[in-house]
Parts: structure tokens; sequence; C-alpha cells
């Protein structure tokens, strides 16, 4: 695959993995618009684990501690606040899993790749976020994160494997709706990707290995340090910004891209 594409695609999932503007989205529009050869599962498999780095880098600190939780969970315990952690991302992580092989065995998975559904989750799922950006509490912070709310934002997670959704947006609204502010709802919404990008590219990975060959690997190597280097600075620099700006840019952003979509799917 020439450079210059893979470095598009790096870019694009890099980007647009962690700000609530659907990666998926993008990667899938890319190859339907412009024409170019659709990526195949070798560069999706890594563009999702440049970025999956990216984001265990940046909250080093948390994985940290829910990796050792993870040891005493094992052992059915859930008495350090690393333990609860990994508790609640694991049922966080459940609902996405059994809708995502639901999707993959009946097929419906490739059915909703389309312009037309992109168009109208990028518009509706916007105009979701923006209510509950602007209607919700800044009330609860990370750490206030329990049993129930991590059920609730795990639903709305399994939503996102609609395209066009977003999957940190979809559990950032979520969070903003259940009253986290907004810094601490991306930031759990962020450590909810972990698990799934993991569980995703276990998914994906199986099929992969089997068919890629050492082109394949370098390709995979180079768009997986590009989506690393990517995904570290728009996470940087989202996390920083949302101390003192709300959601509504990137709302923006979905609502005119949304209609954009919608425009060319039905003229």
């Amino acid at each position: 695959m020439p450079f210059t594409q893979l470095l598009i695609l790096a870019l694009i999932q890099g980007v647009t993995e962690f700000l609530p503007i659907s990666s998926s989205g993008h990667l899938i529009l890319l190859p339907n618009l412009t024409g170019m050869q659709d990526q195949g599962q070798v560069i999706d498999v890594a563009v999702h684990l440049g970025t999956l780095f990216a984001v265990i880098l940046y909250f080093r600190s948390d994985v940290k501690d829910a990796a050792v939780g993870t040891l005493r969970l094992a052992t059915g315990r859930i008495d350090t606040p690393g333990a609860r952690l990994a508790f609640l991302l694991l049922v966080a992580t459940i609902p996405v899993i059994v809708v995502g092989l639901a999707l993959k065995l009946t097929g419906l998975d490739d059915m909703l790749r389309s312009v037309a559904v992109i168009g109208w989750t990028m518009l509706i799922f916007g105009l979701v976020l923006y209510w509950a950006d602007m209607r919700g509490a800044q009330a609860k912070v990370a750490t206030d994160w329990n049993l129930r709310d991590a059920v609730i934002m795990g639903m709305w997670q399994a939503v996102a494997l609609i395209p066009g959704t977003s999957r940190s947006g979809i559990t950032i609204t979520a969070a903003r709706q259940l009253g986290y502010n907004r810094h601490d709802g991306a930031k759990l919404a962020m450590l909810m990707s972990i698990p799934t990008i993991i569980a995703s590219a276990v998914l994906l990975g199986a099929e992969v290995v089997s068919t890629a060959d050492a082109q394949a690997a370098r390709d995979g190597a180079i768009a997986a340090a590009l989506a690393f280097v990517s995904a570290l600075g728009a996470l940087w620099l989202m996390m920083r910004l949302l101390r003192s700006v709300s959601f509504t840019p990137y709302v923006i952003y979905r609502v005119v891209l949304g209609v954009v979509l919608l425009w060319i799917a039905y003229r």
C-alpha cells in the first residue's frame, strides 16, 4: 500500500478514535468517497493497536492500577480501587462483545457500512451528545463510577457498533447524561476503550494472522506507529481543552458532515 494512503488512514484513525466523531465511520467513508483501495483488515487491526498503545500511555497510572487490580479480581477480591476499576471496565465491556459477536455472526455488520447509515448516525448522535452535554450535571468525577453507571455506559457503548455513532462519543454522551463532568466523563470513556479495542483486535486478528504476509506486516507496523503518534496528540489536546471547552465544536462537525453525507446518499 502506498505510504501516502497509510499516512492518511493512520491520521484519520488516530485523530478520530478518541474524538467523539467516529473513527470507523471515517475509515469506511474514505474508500467510498475517494475511490481509494479499501485498507483491509490488516491495516484496521494495526491502526487500532496504535491507538490502543496511545491511550494506555496517556492513562498509564490508571491502567497500571487496573492491571494490578485484575490480578486481585482473578482471585475473587474487589477490595482495592484498582480491582474495582478492573471489575467495572469488565462489566462495561460485556455488552459490546455480545452485540459485536451477534452482528458479525448474522452479517449485519457489513450491511451497516453505508454512507446513508453513517450520515444518519453522525447527525442523530451528534445532536444527542449536544443534548446530554448541555443538560447533564457536572457533579460526578471518575472515582464516583459505580456498577449501575458502568452497566449503562456499557450498553450505550454497544450502540457504537453502528458505524458513524462513535464509541467515544456515545460513551461520553452517557457519562454526561449520568452527571459526570466533561473531563472525567471523557476519561472514563477512554479507559473503556482499552478492553474494547483489545477485544476487537483479538476478534479481527484471528482472521488476519492466517492471511498476512511480510508486505502486509510492514504496512501494518508503519500504520500502527503513525496512528499511535496522531492518537496521542489528539487525546492530549482533547483532554486539555475539556477543562474549559464544551463538546459543541464536535457536535457542529458531526451535524455538518451528517447533512453532507445524507445529501450524497439520497441525491
